[in-house]
Formats: C-alpha cells, structure tokens, sequence
C-alpha cells in the first residue's frame, strides 16, 4: 500500500516540475516580446521626437510639430494664435521644438506619448 501512494507522489510531482517549466518558458517568451516591443516603440518615438523638434524650430508657427505628434487640436490652435497675432506667436513653435530637441528620448516619450501634454 505505501508503494501506491509514492507513485502517486511522483507523478504529481513530475506534472508540478512539468508545469513549473512550462511557466519558466511561457515567462521567457513574454520578457522577449516585451522587449521587442519596447526596441520598437523607443526607436520609433526617438524619430518623432527628432521630426517634431526640427518642424517645431523651422515652421512651428504652422503647428505641424502638433501634428506629427497626434495632437489635431492643438495644431489647429496654433495656426489660429499665429494668424491671429500676424506671426507673432509662431515663438511657440519655436521653443518647443526647442524643448523637445532637449529631452531625453525618455522622458519625451513619458511627457509628449504617455502623459499626452499638448504644450510645453
């Protein structure tokens, strides 16, 4: 009788150490297409950042830098501020190209990609 019950020990304790494996497996491919993910989202976001910061210096007054960034509201705005004080307000663009030229591709992408801060 005892040798009944070891043999049912072992075999649940090979399907644990089976499925401890499967999770040790399953947990690896997840860090990896994690990881994957984010090489992709980082390297494509520092791009953006490079665009918006360039347009934002050289033709901010137009608002394009918003757009690039998704930010359709706030584009509009600008234009309308830049015709409304006859270009004045294209200084706007300006700095924050200025601004974005200036941050980490990190904090960029938490400010401008996660947080969605349409000024400054």
């Amino acid at each position: 009788m005892s040798e009944n019950n070891t043999e049912g020990y072992d075999s649940t304790k090979k399907n644990v150490e089976d499925a401890a494996e499967n999770l040790g497996n399953e947990a690896n491919k997840a860090a990896n297409d994690f990881k994957e993910g984010w090489n992709d989202v980082t390297h494509s976001q520092e791009n953006k950042k490079m665009m918006a910061g360039i347009l934002g210096i050289l033709i901010g007054s137009l608002g394009i830098h918003k757009f690039v960034l998704g930010y359709t509201q706030e584009g509009i705005i600008q234009i309308v501020i830049t015709v409304v004080t006859c270009g004045i307000g294209g200084i706007i663009g300006l700095i924050e190209g200025i601004i974005y030229l200036t941050k980490t591709d990190e904090e960029f992408y938490q400010t401008y990609q996660v947080g969605k801060k349409g000024w400054f």
